[in-house]
């Protein structure tokens, strides 16, 4: 079957009269030998720039412009809510600003097209929960940590993407966000998923009771992807309210089982401060440590809250 390619790409093949060219780049050359043509490529367009150039393509270039916040409001927003996750069990990691090329497709349902895809096998980081799967994921398999206890996680994190959302309020080109994931293995009766998912959400009333004087509503919708992603839900949600948190409001929302990125269940966070209502974060259970490390016991939770919408 012949591959199909965007209207753009066809025209280009066209002008350079090779129509097979994604194919035999793809399929005749090894990673390293594409790495070393596309190194060479880009050494010399980059000849070819002057620095007039390289000022045009600053201002035209969505990517590379700095944020719209202040600086030291984010740091100082940074360590305190690390700080908060750290007294609560959780370590922090320092990421790379790359990960490696198909970190977000090759284990969620991300377009590599919404990625910035960069050279020597890497592309920039555009949501650090895969990275810190593939932590994990390493950690594990290499026998560097112990499998009897949860293993927690979490950063905060620019990230980029390259889908053009134009104006739209709230949707930023590049943006802060604070991550978690917890990994353990199945132990029955849903015991991972209930502790590890109401150790975020507790990370996340801490957060907005201490920093911002606001309490949370936690919604959690079914998805599919476990065998009874129903009892699951029902089963967290009574974990939930067996914890008597007083300033956390537990609702139910639309089972979303037509959007494959969670399994099982996701759940949304609320707040308000200062009289103005934020959707801001959210998180699930996902497979992608199972399919990394080839087996089903595997458990991972991830979840994030935007940090820039926080400043503004």
């Amino acid at each position: 079957m012949e591959p199909e390619y965007s209207a753009d790409l066809e025209r280009i093949l066209k002008r350079l009269e090779k129509s097979d060219l994604i194919t035999l780049l793809t399929e005749q050359l090894s990673g390293s030998d594409l790495n070393t043509l596309l190194l060479k490529l880009f050494n010399e367009k980059a000849k070819q720039s002057s620095p007039n150039d390289l000022l045009k393509r600053y201002t035209e270039n969505r990517f590379v412009k700095p944020a719209k916040i202040e600086p030291i409001q984010l740091k100082q927003l940074e360590m305190d809510i690390l700080k908060i996750a750290v007294n609560q069990g959780v370590s922090p990691l320092q990421l790379s600003p790359v990960a490696p090329l198909g970190c977000a497709s090759a284990v969620g349902t991300v377009d590599q097209n919404k990625v910035i895809s960069a050279l020597r096998g890497t592309e920039v980081v555009s949501d650090a929960t895969n990275l810190i799967a593939l932590h994990i994921a390493d950690l594990i398999k290499s026998n560097k940590c112990s499998r009897e206890d949860f293993l927690r996680f979490c950063t905060t994190h620019r990230h980029v993407r390259a889908q053009y959302f134009g104006d739209t309020p709230g949707l930023l080109t590049h943006f802060h966000l604070f991550c978690m994931v917890s990994s353990g293995v199945d132990q029955g009766s849903y015991n991972f998923e209930k502790q590890s998912l109401w150790e975020h959400i507790e990370v996340y009333r801490t957060i907005f009771k201490s920093l911002f004087n606001s309490s949370i509503e936690v919604i959690v919708s079914e998805r599919d992807g476990y065998k009874d992603s129903a009892g699951l839900v029902s089963r967290v949600v009574e974990y939930g309210h067996g914890l008597q948190l007083d300033d956390v409001v537990i609702s139910i929302g639309n089972p979303k089982k037509e959007n494959q990125y969670y399994k099982g269940l996701q759940f949304t966070i609320k707040t308000v401060i200062e009289d103005r209502e934020y959707n801001i974060g959210d998180g699930g259970f996902v497979d992608w440590t199972q399919k990394m490390l080839g087996t089903k016991k595997e458990r991972l939770l991830i979840s994030a809250i935007g940090l820039d919408r926080l400043l503004v």
